[in-house]
């Protein structure tokens, strides 16, 4: 799951949605047998019109940004399964071909990389960009991306005007006072209102996991592939645990990193309360490591001064905006990268330390909009729409506001960095216009081969605790724990424990006999470098 700063403005409405049309029935979703439901009949009709259709490949447009050798296509899918000669969507799709000779080569190897919301468009990029740690799999697999449905190139929805969602300083997200909650919980209906109003009833509802599962197993057919082979990182993994679910006979390899806990206790208000903890678990490994190396970054040389400085930099930013647009909600956007990824720690520290040296303009650049980034300021806001679509339509949410209050301020009393900014980020499911579904049970279904699990112990965005449940679930898998680490997305950094697993698993389909425990990647080194400006 990712994150992004708390909302801030009322959706602006506009007329005419992306897809419009008459009022679709909601997919049901739970049953795990492929046949054994109107959807999954659906499917079927789908993906053999998809199988027959193939995909077009030619050169990317060049306003994506993906070069040549890179090709881009489409997969027609229709918005609801239950009506598959009804309303179609196009998913956008691009593939680098593999590397090896025919010999080696092993199928297609699809990607999704989180959110919900993220865009899987740069896959290829490990390939023709010859990442060292994917370049064996390369060797095998054609490296095939897609935009999930409603994400950038793939029918995108929308719930606010982009602008009105780039504009800062937003509020504290950070409550005073019963006022500040009655304007935040204004926001959140005014939001999941715009969702409605912007994107439209039958899209809206059926922005759900299992259609995104569903979405996945046509493109499997239309890329001529009999099964699947996957790798889904953070909420990646549990559109790949629905899809093993739902289509158990149809897996070939898949394989799970940074796990989401795909309890349907926990989909999706108890995940985020969860989340909240682990958070604040890694923003103290940070402080830590940012006093450790103090005489790089003069910031504090003990956790409690870092967290004193911290506070005191929050303060000054809610009495007078720094720059005229860094408030707290801002400084929480962009400080959160720091326990979300330990590759941010210098970085972060090294803006900080700049601003507490005088110099403004590095966390003004990072942490502040960017007005004049049209296609940026979309995409942010099509990403954040897609999350509160798909989390809000996946699972029922409490609607009390009672409710609410109560559990997140017993969590922000030990979990205070990210508590409230996560709560206001959810709260459009609280009042959400269309109907909410029943989770997938996630389970083993017959002719699953084994899964891979990866996963670090101290992970922020998707605590270690949803790895141990997917695999109690999942009979056959293999978990390897990452200890003593925390950065989200284990495999996309250097640890030959783990990196040759992965090559050994991708190319040859072989798992350790038992689970394994990895020693911890190499821990960040300060930045002595000019941080450089976002933009």
């Amino acid at each position: 799951m990712r994150r992004t700063a708390a909302l801030g403005a009322a959706g602006t409405l506009v007329t005419g949605a992306l897809l419009a049309g008459a009022i679709a029935t909601p997919a049901a979703a739970g049953d795990r047998r492929p046949g054994g439901t109107t959807e999954a009949r659906g499917v079927a009709i789908a993906a053999a019109r998809a199988a027959a259709a193939g995909i077009k490949w030619q050169d990317c447009p060049a306003d994506w940004g993906l070069a040549a050798p890179i090709q881009c296509g489409y997969v027609t899918v229709p918005v609801d399964y239950a009506k598959p000669n009804g309303r179609t969507l196009k998913i956008a799709v691009d593939r680098a071909a593999a590397t090896g000779t025919p010999q080696q080569r092993q199928g297609a190897l699809v990607y999704n990389p989180g959110g919900p919301g993220g865009s899987g468009m740069r896959f290829p990029t490990r390939v023709t960009g010859k990442n060292p740690l994917w370049a064996k799999t390369a060797q095998a697999y054609d490296f095939v991306g897609f935009d999930p449905r409603g994400v950038g190139h793939s029918a995108p929805i929308s719930c606010q005007d982009p602008r009105e969602f780039t504009k800062a300083p937003k509020a504290d997200p950070v409550p005073d006072s019963e006022a500040d909650k009655r304007a935040q919980r204004k926001l959140a209906y005014a939001y999941a209102q715009g969702c409605l109003e912007r994107t439209g009833r039958t899209v809206l509802s059926q922005m759900t996991t299992a259609n995104t599962a569903r979405d996945l197993d046509v493109i499997r057919a239309a890329l001529g592939e009999k099964k699947l082979n996957y790798l889904g990182v953070s909420y990646g993994t549990y559109l790949g645990a629905v899809y093993a679910t739902l289509f158990p006979d149809h897996v070939r390899r898949m394989l799970v990193d940074s796990v989401v806990n795909p309890s349907r206790e926990k989909i999706w208000y108890q995940a985020n309360l969860d989340q909240d903890i682990a958070f604040e678990t890694r923003w103290g490994d940070w402080k830590k490591w940012v006093a450790k190396n103090d005489a790089a970054y003069h910031i504090g040389d003990t956790p409690e001064k870092v967290q004193a400085a911290w506070e005191k930099l929050r303060a000054t930013a809610k009495k007078q905006p720094i720059g005229g647009v860094v408030g707290p909600a801002e400084l929480t956007g962009f400080f959160q990268s720091a326990p979300y990824y330990d590759s941010s720690w210098a970085e972060v520290a090294q803006v900080w330390s700049a601003y507490l040296a005088g110099d403004a303009k590095p966390l003004i650049d990072n942490a502040g909009p960017h007005p004049a980034d049209t296609a940026g300021n979309i995409k942010a806001e099509n990403s954040n729409a897609v999350y509160t679509a798909v989390e809000c339509t996946d699972t029922k949410w409490p609607t009390s506001w009672r409710t609410w209050d109560r559990d997140n301020t017993r969590v922000n009393r030990q979990a205070p960095f990210m508590t409230w900014s996560n709560a206001w980020m959810n709260l459009p499911c609280a009042s959400w216009p269309v109907k909410q579904q029943t989770p997938v049970e996630v389970g083993t279904g017959k002719g699953l081969p084994p899964v891979l699990i990866v996963q670090s112990t101290r992970d922020a965005a998707t605590p270690y605790d949803g790895a141990v449940e997917l695999h109690k679930r999942l009979a056959g898998s293999r978990l390897i724990t990452e200890r003593d680490a925390g950065s989200h997305g284990v495999t996309g950094l250097v640890n030959p424990c783990i990196n040759d697993r992965v090559d050994a698993y991708f190319l040859k389909g072989t798992t350790d006999a038992a689970d394994v425990t990895c020693a911890p990647h190499a821990t960040p080194v300060p930045q002595k470098k000019a941080v450089k400006a976002a933009g």
